[in-house]
Formats: C-alpha cells, sequence, structure tokens
C-alpha cells in the first residue's frame, strides 16, 4: 500500500458512483483522490495537500473490474491449440478428451500465471478469482503482482477420462476428495492470513460430476460458516448434463437445489445447460425459475464457449430476471474487457435481438455486480471510501477515437490497449501500460518453451495416441 495521498486532476472523464441512486455516471473535468489504500474524493476539485499529482486530461478513470471466474494457472497453455477444437462425439466440449492432454510442467505453470495474471492486470482486472488446484508458490505469485485476490482452491472426489472419444468416464476416491478438501481450506486460512490483506479465500469443489453428494453439501456448509462464497462448475456442458440427469434423474441446477446448495452465497460456474437450453430436450423442468428464485449466481465466461460454437441463451435473460451475473475469464486471453464485449455480442446474437443486453449491464457485471457476489460492497466503485482500485485509459488513443461514450469505446473498440495505469489498494501496480511485478516478454518466452515440452508429453497421453499435430493441425502445413 501506498502512504501519501494522490490527486488525478481534471479528469476528462470519471465513471464515479451514485451512492444515492445506487448507480455508476459519468463525471467530466474533475478530480478523483486517494490516500493509502482508500478513495478520499470524487468529483470536483480536490484542494488538500498532496503527494501526487497525475494529469488526468484525456483519461478515463474508472473503477477496476471484478472477475470472478479464472484458471491463470493453466489456460495460457493453451493458446494455438484450443483455439478451433472441439470433441465431434462429446457435443464439442474440449474438457474431456483433450484439456487433460495439454498440461503445463512446474516451471511452465508459474509462467502460465504471470502471463495470465500480466493481461488481467493490462485489461483493468483489480479483483481476481483464481480457480486453480493449489501449487507450492501460489500465493506468493500473487501476492507478488499486486493484484486483489481471491484463492479459490479447487478439489473433487474423482477424475474424468475417456477411453474412446464417445465414453466420459470417472475414476472415484472419496477419501482423496475429503484430503484435497482439507488442504484447500489450509490454503485458504493462509490467504486470509497474509500480510498484504489483499488475499482472501472462496470454496469450490471443483465440478458437479466429479464430485459426492456429500462432498458438495459439506463444502457449502464450510462456506456459510465461514460467511466465504462458495462456487462449482455446473450446467457447464451437455456432457455432465447428461452424466447428472443419468444419476440422479434431476438437471444440474435441479440436484444443487435437491443438496440445498442452490442459494445465496453460492455461484454457479458457466450456467449454460439449463434444461430449458436447445442442446439438451429435457422440457420437464424449469431450471431457470429454479436457479431466478434461489439467489444462487452466475459466473459468466463466454469466450471459451463461443470457440466451439456454445453460447448461453441468452444472458440478458438472466439479468432482466434478476439471476445475480458476474463475468470472469476461463481462458485465453485473460482479458476482461474482450469478455465483456463477447458477453455483449453474444447473447444479441442468441436473443435476435440488439436490445436484449446493454453496455451498462454488462459493466455492471463486472464491478459492482461481480463485487456483491463476492460480498463486497468496497470494490467496482468510484466512491468516498471505497478501496482504491482503479484504472486510468487514454482516450486519445486512435482505438478510442472519435470518442462520443468512453465506455462504448473501450468496451467494442480498445480493449486493453488504451488502459496505461492500474492501481489496487492505491499501490501502481501497471504504469503506462507495463505490468510492475513481471517482465512479461520473460513470462511469455518461458511458457513458450513450457508449451513446446507439453507437445512433447501429448501422444503419451492421449488414448489414440495422436501427436498435438494431429489432434490440432496448424493453420496451414509447414513445408521445406
Amino acid at each position: 500500500m501506498t502512504t501519501g495521498t494522490t490527486v488525478i486532476r481534471n479528469a476528462s472523464w470519471i465513471i464515479a458512483w451514485d451512492e444515492e441512486q445506487q448507480r455508476h455516471h459519468y463525471l467530466q473535468d474533475a478530480d478523483v483522490a486517494f490516500s493509502g489504500d482508500k478513495i478520499v474524493s470524487v468529483g470536483g476539485r480536490f484542494d488538500s495537500e498532496v503527494t501526487r499529482e497525475i494529469d488526468g486530461r484525456g483519461k478515463l478513470v474508472s473503477p477496476g473490474l471484478v472477475n470472478i471466474h479464472s484458471h491463470p494457472l493453466s489456460e495460457p497453455m493453451n493458446k494455438g491449440f484450443l483455439d478451433e477444437l472441439g470433441s465431434p462425439r462429446l457435443y464439442m466440449s474440449s474438457l474431456y478428451e483433450f484439456m487433460p492432454l495439454f498440461g503445463a510442467d512446474p516451471e511452465g505453470r508459474t509462467a502460465c500465471t504471470q502471463v495470465a495474471l500480466s493481461e488481467l492486470l493490462l485489461s483493468g482486472v483489480t479483483t481476481l478469482t483464481d480457480l486453480s488446484v493449489p501449487y507450492d508458490n501460489w500465493i506468493d505469485l500473487l501476492a507478488q503482482s499486486g493484484i486483489r485476490a481471491v484463492l479459490a482452491p479447487m478439489y473433487r472426489s474423482a477424475r474424468w477420462f475417456t477411453k474412446n472419444g464417445h465414453v466420459v468416464e470417472y475414476e472415484w476416491d472419496e477419501a482423496a476428495g475429503k484430503a484435497a478438501m482439507d488442504q484447500a481450506l489450509a490454503t485458504i486460512d493462509a490467504a486470509n492470513a497474509h500480510a498484504s490483506g489483499r488475499m482472501s479465500g472462496m470454496i469450490a469443489p471443483s465440478q458437479i460430476d466429479t464430485c459426492t453428494a456429500d462432498l458438495i453439501r459439506d463444502s457449502f456448509a464450510e462456506a456459510k460458516s465461514r460467511g466465504i462464497p462458495f462456487q462449482i462448475h455446473a450446467a457447464q456442458s451437455v456432457v455432465e448434463f447428461h452424466e447428472i440427469t443419468r444419476r440422479h434423474g434431476r438437471t444440474p441446477i435441479e440436484w444443487l437445489h435437491d443438496l440445498g446448495v442452490l442459494s445465496k452465497g453460492a455461484i454457479i460456474g458457466h450456467g449454460i445447460f439449463l434444461n430449458s437450453h436447445s442442446s439438451v430436450h429435457w422440457p420437464e423442468a424449469d431450471d431457470f425459475a429454479l436457479l431466478r428464485d434461489s439467489g444462487a449466481a452466475v459466473a459468466h465466461c463466454p469466450t471459451v464457449f463461443q470457440r466451439r460454437g456454445i453460447a448461453m441463451q441468452s444472458v440478458g435473460a438472466y439479468i432482466r430476471a434478476g439471476i445475480p451475473v458476474g463475468i470472469g475469464t476461463d481462458t485465453y486471453p485473460h482479458n476482461m474487457l474482450e469478455e465483456m464485449r463477447n458477453a455483449l455480442y453474444n447473447s444479441r446474437l442468441m436473443s435476435g435481438n440488439p436490445y436484449d443486453l446493454r453496455t451498462h449491464h454488462i459493466f455492471d457485471a463486472a464491478t459492482v455486480g461481480g463485487a456483491a457476489i463476492l460480498g463486497r460492497d468496497d470494490i467496482g466503485r468510484l466512491a468516498k471510501g471505497a478501496k482504491a482500485d482503479l484504472f486510468i485509459a487514454d482516450i486519445t488513443h486512435p482505438a478510442m477515437r472519435p470518442l462520443r461514450d468512453p465506455i462504448r469505446s473501450l468496451v467494442y473498440v480498445a480493449a486493453e490497449r488504451a488502459v496505461r495505469d492500474v492501481f489496487v489498494d492505491g499501490t501502481q501496480v501497471v504504469a503506462d501500460g507495463k505490468v510492475a511485478a513481471f517482465d512479461l516478454d520473460d513470462a511469455t518466452a518461458r511458457l513458450q518453451e513450457a508449451q513446446r515440452r507439453a507437445e512433447q508429453r501429448f501422444a503419451k497421453l492421449d488414448f489414440a495416441g495422436r501427436t498435438h499435430l494431429e489432434a490440432s493441425p496448424l493453420v496451414y502445413e509447414v513445408e521445406g
């Protein structure tokens, strides 16, 4: 945390929080000031003594973005491999046949995480929910980055695999799942005790189809007793939908309801395949009403699904129904602004209606909406007393011009290219478009080396013995 007082002077545009109206609004040609880790003034002119003055002319000052679902440990490794790859005999998901085959080794995991955290910060994210399997230097990397982190250590009772590319099987070890939950709770305790004060925890059994009923119930009870959020991947694939209905005769949403988990404090990771989705043909249920009435939230991550021709139908309907929706970056690039753009376009495409979802709905979901889902009212907004988590974008960047509405220019066109400076807890973590904590060029070089090593392991892990090039050919053949 930085001491002293910083003022962003004469900012051309400010996305400020109106406490009385409980909404964002624009201010122009005004100041934003913060001292230590708190915002002390938004709007007007700040005339108190300052330690640092930043020229806000030609700048947009925005609240930092709140990301409620992300996988920094693994996803950057998949760039160039999963861009147009799905399993034709598993409803085009890549979860079961391909993703387990392309993992990073320990050195690669560090590079993966550094690259993802850098991408997140560069796209204006100041609060991150990190769903990862615990590893040795996890907390250290998050602390080093300067980001506000919610650690969600994942655990499960079974692993999935396929022997033939069209049947998903599960290898169960309930004792190992319980032991992994205990380890996850210890990790959460360590995060809460971290000296930075920027770490907290979330209970996160991995997937609805890889966890026993007892593990899910016990996990939710633990989250409630600790007063922290709970998140589980559910309704994320047609395979999972059919697996849960085969086991229980209930949809994934119905089964979570039966377990007492579908309620306020729970976050459903993805929540796409409700019984009403056109891909599942299960008319004798009403998942939408169950979700709507439950108080449970949905973590919406459109990019990873749109690559495989899959989309929610539609997020505009969820939001209009009052279902709490937050935004996450489930996949590479970890670019929150592009994720917001995809959420808007996909919802309009699926509904056939450009008015199905408005820009303010998604900006709210990525700021105050995500904050509320995490149980916070001091992030995701520029207001006196809130945390000094914010970013500054250059509205003179060519991609922002001609400028009529800065959020539209940022989300629909410029994205991270216009983001210049990011502050978390009042400390600058991005300066002039450069991440302070990591050497991004070095991290991407190490990630590329790790990807080459993963390619060598691929054929040994694949049930069909394919090479990585046979599974995911390059766009054009290499000749000569």
